[in-house]
Formats: structure tokens, sequence, C-alpha cells
């Protein structure tokens, strides 16, 4: 496989997480240990997976962390009184309630009811609302702050550059628009958000100079759909057969990675790219939420 054109989210999440682990070093020599609470409604596969991966990377980092899981059953107003105990405990700094939720539970509610100083995750309204003002005050979404951190450190100009995202969602898709529109460092884009409703994505994608799918469509990103030499990241996750797997399926991202790796002048590999990034980030706010607190 030709490696020289990836983009290893893996090695530069680890690059963060030494840096977080110089400032967590000096918060704990003040006595103060960052804390950070995961909230999960059922037992949805997916989520028990990254609630893990991110319990694993707050116990390597020294973040005391602490996982909360209730029932599929749990009521909109039983979850909000759990949020509220978490807000008012002054272990915490951040918390992260993961999605996705029951059918019966609003997700606007309950990132609203999160107390915006402990809001690690982005979705509160009034750290959008930093985020589309260009207040760096906020806490950004992780993924797109992810996602923004990988151009940046992989010094990848979006300078006058157009972006074409793939999917206009609120955790990645809006938000990421957001960002590399900002008249900022790591910004300054161009940005077209394509959906459902495009005509010609294809057009569209052929025009990027780099490339974001997010779209939640299995390998939906063909090699006659990328300029020769853009930049394209993979931020899918979607579970298809595999009749060659144990288990029946795997995972595959919104891009055909082998097809389009050739043509790409960089691209995430998928995994290893863009989900190591989404971590380092809830680790990187949780730890501003603690100095920011330890402040107040």
């Amino acid at each position: 496989m030709q490696a020289t054109n990836l983009i290893d989210g893996r090695a530069i999440a680890a690059q963060i997480q030494a840096e977080l682990a110089q400032r967590i070093a000096e918060l704990k020599s003040r006595g103060i240990q960052p804390g950070l609470a995961f909230v999960r409604v059922g037992e949805d596969p997916a989520s028990k997976v990254y609630v893990g991966r991110k319990e694993k990377v707050s116990a390597e980092l020294g973040i005391y962390s602490e996982t909360h899981v209730l029932p599929e059953t749990t009521t909109e107003s039983e979850l909000l009184g759990l949020i509220a105990k978490l807000n008012a405990d002054k272990r915490l700094h951040g918390i992260l309630v993961q999605a996705p939720l029951p059918a019966h539970i609003r997700p606007a509610v309950v990132y609203s009811s999160v107390s915006p100083e402990k809001d690690v995750d982005g979705f509160h309204p009034l750290n959008l609302g930093k985020l589309m003002l260009g207040d760096p005050t906020g806490f950004e979404p992780c993924t797109p702050a992810g996602i923004r951190e990988l151009l940046v450190r992989t010094g990848i100009s979006t300078e006058g550059a157009h972006v074409v995202v793939l999917g206009r969602g609120n955790i990645v898709g809006k938000p990421l628009a957001a960002m590399l529109a900002q008249k900022a460092r790591g910004a300054n884009a161009t940005v077209t958000i394509c959906h459902s409703a495009t005509r010609d994505i294809k057009a569209h994608c052929l025009r990027a100079d780099i490339l974001v799918a997010a779209i939640g469509v299995p390998l939906f990103v063909k090699a006659d759909m990328v300029k020769p030499g853009a930049v394209v990241i993979d931020v899918g996750v979607n579970r298809v057969p595999d009749q060659t797997s144990p288990s029946g399926s795997k995972l595959v991202g919104d891009v055909d990675f082998a097809a389009v790796q050739p043509i790409a002048g960089k691209i995430t590999p998928n995994p290893g790219g863009v989900g190591p990034m989404t971590i380092a980030m809830l680790m990187r706010n949780t730890v501003r939420a603690a100095e920011s607190q330890a402040v107040q």
C-alpha cells in the first residue's frame, strides 16, 4: 500500500496527548485533577465501544473519569436529573452525553441542560453560538475540531481553499463549515456544504481542494468524484455485511479508500484518521475546562 499520502490521525493524536500530559501535570501540582463524566443511555454496541475508548485515553492521561450507564427505558426527566447532579459536582470539569440517545429523548433538550462550562462536547447552544461568531472562549465540537487540527498539523493550507463538506449534520457538517469559513488561522476557506438534496454532488466534489465525507453512506466517494491531488478526509463509520468476518459485518468509511487513495494528494485512513483526533479534542476540551474552572 502506498503510505506516503496517508494522514496519520493516531500519530497526531499522540502529539496532542503528550502536550496535554504537561498541562495535566501542572494542574495536579496545584491539587487539581481534571474530571470527566460519560453518560450512556441504552446498550448501543457502537456507543459502548466509543465510551470505552474515551475511558481508556482518560486513564492514560491521568484524567479522572466516571461512566453512568442508564437503561434504554430511562425518561428524559430522569436523564436531566442526572445531568443536573453532574453539573453540580465539583470533581467533574466536563460532561459528555454519548449519542445516539433513545428515540423518546430529545437530544437538543439534553445538550442544552449540560452546563456550558462543562460542555466539552461543544453541543450547547451557547458554545455553538460562540463558534458561529468566531469567539474562541467556547468549546468546539470534537470531530470538526479534530479535522481542522489534522489539516493544520499536516501542513495543509485552508487559506483560500475550496472545501466541500458532504453532510449537514449538527455534529460534523455544519460546525466544520462554520469553523473553516472563519477569518482565522487554519480557516479562511471557501466552503460548500452538500447534502441529500444537492444537485450533481459529483460536480461539487470534483471542484474540492479538500473533500470531507461525513454523509453516512458506505463507500460513497468514488475515484471519479475526486480531483487529482485533493485532500480527502473520511469521517464515516458504517457497518456493512461481511461474510469473511466472524461477526458477519465490518466497518467502512464514507470513502472508497482503495480506489481514491491513488488519486488523492493526502487522505485519512479509516480507521486511524479522524477517530483518534475526536478523542484527543475531547481530552483537550476537558483539560481546558479544568484550567478555566480552576481560576473562577
